[in-house]
């Protein structure tokens, strides 16, 4: 990435600090429920098998995602969720994409519109920003012993559209479809994705710096803390001293 970062890969820095605070586990039983409408067996249910593999990346316990499942399925009785995108604009003009998913759709559109307002953004209308995003399967591979030829083989062998590499390792991307095969060629070539997951990725990428791109980590921040928000999509990329600087901080 030329010495700069992703929105992407910061999150994945602070996917685990996250995880150690308990903010994922609301998340990911959310991410099961409505999984689980499709039904209630993974093997025939890719959403619930990712959903799954997260609930043990976060070391949620069996009981929890059983009766997680069984809510979706309606064995047992529970809210339902409303799944949405919202879509607007940060400081430097970064574009945002946010998945919603919640129960009380006035409620959310509205804090999500205040926290934009009040930190440099604005709410745009459906189909203004989505169109620069495009849905792909992501692979995170972060282990210093797969030389890139290797893995650049075996990825296009089994469907993936482009490996790149990154400051910590590669990144594996295909299309939705072929998203669980080339997970699965990976994993048996032992190979163990730190990350795996249907990510929406931006075409293109705005370079922020200074105040505009402080602002930016403020902001997506502030809209990723918000329980109703499934996941925050950016267009920006900084450098990795300020990526780094915000992890040692603890943002």
């Amino acid at each position: 990435m030329g010495g700069h970062s992703h929105w992407s890969t910061i999150k994945r820095h602070k996917g685990a600090q996250d995880a150690k605070r308990g903010k994922t586990f609301t998340r990911v039983i959310r991410d099961i429920s409505i999984a689980a409408r499709s039904g209630g067996d993974p093997d025939g249910n890719p959403a619930l098998r990712q959903a799954i593999a997260k609930s043990k990346e976060v070391n949620m316990p069996a009981d929890t995602v059983k009766r997680a499942i069984q809510r979706g399925t309606g064995e047992l009785p529970g809210v339902q969720f409303e799944e949405f995108m919202l879509e607007g604009y940060g400081p430097g003009g970064t574009a945002l994409l946010l998945e919603i998913s919640t129960d009380k759709r006035n409620r959310v559109v509205a804090e999500i519109r205040n926290i934009l307002n009040k930190n440099h953004g604005t709410m745009s209308e459906p189909g203004a920003v989505a169109w620069q995003f495009h849905k792909k399967g992501l692979l995170v591979i972060e282990n210093a012993t797969v030389t890139e030829e290797q893995l650049f083989e075996l990825a296009l062998e089994a469907g993936a559209e482009d490996v790149k590499q990154t400051p910590t390792g590669f990144e594996v991307i295909s299309e939705p479809a072929d998203f669980e095969a080339v997970k699965a060629a990976i994993e048996k070539a032992q190979i163990e994705p730190s990350l795996s997951e249907l990510t929406f990725l931006a075409h293109n990428h705005i370079q922020l710096a200074g105040k505009d791109a402080e602002q930016a980590l403020k902001l997506m921040d502030l809209l990723d803390e918000n329980e109703d928000v499934a996941k925050v999509h950016a267009n920006f990329e900084i450098s990795d001293e300020l990526m780094e600087k915000m992890v040692a901080e603890g943002a």
